[in-house]
């Protein structure tokens, strides 16, 4: 079923669980998401990024539409990281269910104004309305924050924000960070400050930046001649606890692209004849759908829908 971000992250915080926000940029990666999420009995929130419209536009958001329509468990389709107020009414018409205002690159007040106008345009409508104060590092698509600019989210600012932008949900700067390089070793999350945002606030916290890089999916592209650096990510267990404290929605892009990439190298190099799509991307669905159910598990939302 097809429902507002509101109707799947508001019981998320209240059960100290958290629901997976999987980036789709195709057919099979929505088919991954949102079978295993059936498959699981969770929630599952379903997300695009403004690169992601440019390349499948209302196309692709009607594969994740009939697929959540027809889903048994809720399905909230989301805009990753919209830039503009444009960009969220541009979802809206799209038919997304949940939109993303990230206007924190900008002062606080110019965040709080570009946030409030699409809180009320969105809220109009039975939208429901993510928003982010605080900078992660890292990079995501036109996301591209240097970890000198990086800083994280200060608690009692974060009551401010919410009171005068009425957001649903919120975005928390925690030490996590966008793509698949996060620094060298077993990144450090805040849990204290993740903790006392959430004793503030009762509404959603979301985090950012979220996917583990499994060593295994990294071994595996290797393998299959992929090259790649350093990866690191997000230890299972720090979002696990994250949880507990109020992260309700956790993002998920990377872990997804290694996995698609590893499967289709895995099929070419083991067969270079191999020419039939659907033998090629269906071992990419494959792999996509196991790292979605160990993403569901961690968070706790398996049985929750």
């Amino acid at each position: 079923m097809l429902v507002t971000g509101k109707d799947i992250l508001v019981p998320a915080r209240a059960g100290k669980y958290a629901v997976g926000a999987f980036n789709t940029n195709n057919m099979e990666i929505t088919q991954a998401i949102i079978h295993t999420a059936e498959k699981l009995r969770s929630p599952v929130i379903v997300q695009m990024s403004e690169g992601a419209i440019k390349y499948g536009g209302q196309d692709l958001a009607n594969i994740v539409i009939d697929l959540a329509t027809r889903a048994t468990v809720p399905v909230a389709l989301h805009l990753d990281h919209g830039s503009s107020y444009e960009s969220a009414l541009n979802a809206i018409k799209m038919g997304f269910t949940s939109v993303m205002i990230d206007a924190s690159h900008h002062p606080f007040e110019e965040n709080v104004h570009e946030t409030k106008r699409v809180v009320e345009a969105a809220h109009a409508m039975g939208i429901s309305v993510e928003a982010e104060l605080g900078r992660l590092g890292g990079i995501e698509e036109h996301v591209v924050v240097d970890e000198k600019d990086a800083f994280l989210t200060d608690p009692d600012e974060a009551v401010k924000f919410v009171e005068e932008t009425g957001t649903d949900y919120l975005a928390i700067a925690i030490g996590t960070s966008h793509g698949a390089y996060k620094g060298k070793g077993r990144p450090f999350i805040d849990q204290a400050r993740i903790k006392k945002i959430g004793e503030l606030l009762s509404i959603p916290l979301v985090a950012h930046g979220s996917s583990g890089v499994p060593a295994e999916i990294v071994q595996r592209l290797r393998a299959a001649g992929g090259e790649i650096g350093d990866a690191a990510g997000i230890a299972d267990e720090d979002l696990t606890e994250a949880a507990q404290y109020g992260i309700a929605k956790v993002n998920v892009d990377t872990d997804l692209r290694l996995a698609s990439t590893v499967g289709i190298r895995e099929v070419l190099k083991a067969t270079p004849k191999e020419f039939d799509p659907r033998k090629i991307f269906g071992p990419a669905r494959d792999v996509m759908s196991q790292i979605v159910e160990h993403k569901m598990g961690v968070l706790g939302s398996v049985g929750k829908a």
